[in-house]
């Protein structure tokens, strides 16, 4: 049975002591809630152990937005995937499109990423999907099935397993479009597709993949009801608890 889960990626937004009070916000929130999916907060990396020592692991799961493809040594400003997890979060996004589009971080990068993050036992929420021009000359498809496969199908099933994929079509984040449900069901049921096609069918459906693209409680409920979707992966509604819960309690 595959995973409900709602995350959210603060990206480069909010300063240690607001980050601090929007965790508190999220945490008090979920109190006394039937949340009937898991719930994630992704935060920058000077967050992290403050944010660790006021949430309920139990409700409220923490994860990181990046980490490093090195384990250790001279890479000066970066964080390894053991830094992450000695903090106490569980998840790390990897492959964000934002990753990719502005610091040029390429699938065999994220394949060292994603091996050192499981090495660490961080669950990493690896982002695909397809630019504008991708989306409108029809090659989404063939790009979206690349990404998984020239970064993740090295991983044995097992490991495989382990992992959860976030659609986001780069041409909705920020932007206030959004794929309809129909287009985002499309995507969603090729990508379990492709890993079927490589792993089987059993692998495939148990991998919970997430809609990432302006995710909005107004739009959640919809997204949510998808048969191949399974939760979302939320940017700006995720920096107000009130409207990250109304994404949350869409299921």
């Amino acid at each position: 049975m595959r995973k409900n889960i709602v995350a959210g990626n603060w990206k480069m937004n909010t300063t240690l002591q607001e980050g601090i009070q929007l965790a508190n916000d999220v945490n008090e929130a979920l109190k006394g809630v039937d949340a009937k999916c898991d719930v994630v907060i992704c935060v920058p990396f000077t967050h992290l152990a403050s944010v660790n020592a006021v949430i309920d692991p139990e409700k409220l799961g923490l994860g990181a937005e990046n980490c490093a493809d090195h384990l250790k040594g001279a890479y000066t400003g970066e964080v390894s995937a053991p830094m992450v997890a000695s903090t106490g979060a569980k998840y790390v996004i990897l492959g964000h499109s934002e990753r990719r589009q502005y610091y040029g971080e390429t699938s065999e990068t994220l394949k060292e990423k994603v091996k050192l993050a499981l090495a660490e036992g961080l669950t990493p929420i690896f982002c695909i999907g397809e630019v504008l021009e991708e989306r409108e000359n029809g090659t989404y498809n063939d790009v979206v099935k690349a990404q998984i496969e020239e970064a993740l199908f090295d991983l044995s099933a097992d490991d495989f397993k382990k992992i959860v994929l976030a659609y986001e079509p780069v041409w909705a984040i920020g932007t206030g479009k959004t794929a309809t449900d129909e287009q985002a069901q499309d995507m969603h049921a090729h990508i379990r597709s492709t890993i079927a096609g490589k792993y089987g069918k059993e692998v495939a459906d148990e991998i919970s993949i997430l809609y990432g693209g302006s995710c909005k409680p107004g739009n959640a409920k919809g997204l949510f009801a998808q048969p191949d979707i399974d939760g979302g992966l939320i940017g700006g509604a995720a920096l107000d608890a009130e409207s990250f819960m109304g994404i949350v309690t869409a299921f």
